[in-house]
């Protein structure tokens, strides 16, 4: 009987992105296969690292050690405060410097063209690129120019993206949302502010394309700030819990899905 493939929807929210790796230890503890990654802004990041093979203990070491100064470089504000070189430069030499569609486990990494209120996917081309762009939170970042584009976060258009992980071939979408939800949150600083008003905005939009996910993991990372990247091993730790928690759900939606495959062959 044919295993169903398995795709993952790895959303958008900053530090608390990081819980994402915390779901990828414990699915790989259960022995879920991952046939794909869709990833909008830190979900990207994390799903880049990981379709490339990265051990996920490695790279929860990495994330908890890595310091800011190393892939943040401020700059004199025009368009954004960083200016994100260091982080493509990061995320290069950890990806070998390979393109998308070398990868191990298939991955789609979602943008937004700024100006022309689109969503970019990229499913080919530099990983390091592609990353950049769906990381570039408006207000913060520089966009990034590629293609004849200006790219900003994926976030903002799509910030779990469900539809592109069930374009990519999969049976089963497992979203994972990081988002505040109905969480109030403090806001202490004018990057709180410019990542609290992307949350609103797309608060609404994902409650509906919620419904188009078999399965939805959503680590408690409310109190965790968009920005606290000195709680990374918390956000990591309540993503495992999260997971976790939903397992059996897990077992029993493959097993449902098997069932049902299985029903249209014999009776076909």
């Amino acid at each position: 009987m044919r295993k169903p493939r398995i795709g993952l929807a790895l959303g958008a929210g900053g530090a608390r992105g990081f819980a994402h790796v915390g779901v990828l230890q414990v699915l790989e503890k259960m022995g879920i296969e991952i046939a794909s990654i869709a990833g909008s802004s830190m979900g990207s990041m994390v799903g880049a690292f990981y379709c490339n093979g990265m051990d996920t203990k490695y790279l929860e070491q990495l994330a908890v050690n890595l310091k800011r100064r190393h892939w943040i470089d401020f700059t004199v504000p025009k368009m954004g405060f960083v200016n994100g070189t260091r982080i493509m430069e990061m995320v290069r030499f950890l990806t070998k410097g390979q393109n998308i569609e070398d990868l191990r486990v298939p991955l789609a990494i979602v943008a937004t063209d700024v100006e022309r209120g689109e969503r970019v996917v990229f499913r080919e081309g530099p990983i390091d690129q592609a990353v950049r762009a769906s990381i570039s939170i408006p207000g913060i970042f520089i966009p990034h120019r590629y293609q004849g584009r200006l790219l900003i976060d994926g976030g903002v258009i799509d910030r779990v993206p469900i539809h592109v992980a069930r374009e990519m071939g999969a049976d089963i979408v497992i979203a994972v949302d990081v988002g505040l939800f109905d969480r109030e949150t403090q806001v202490k600083s004018i990057f709180d502010v410019i990542f609290q008003s992307i949350e609103i905005m797309e608060r609404e939009i994902l409650r509906s394309r919620m419904l188009d996910a078999d399965l939805v993991i959503r680590p408690d990372v409310g109190h965790i700030s968009s920005t606290a990247f000195t709680q990374i091993d918390e956000a990591v730790r309540l993503g495992r819990e999260a997971t976790e928690r939903v397992a059996e759900l897990i077992r029993s939606t493959i097993d449902d899905w098997k069932e049902g495959a299985y029903s249209d062959v014999t009776t076909s």
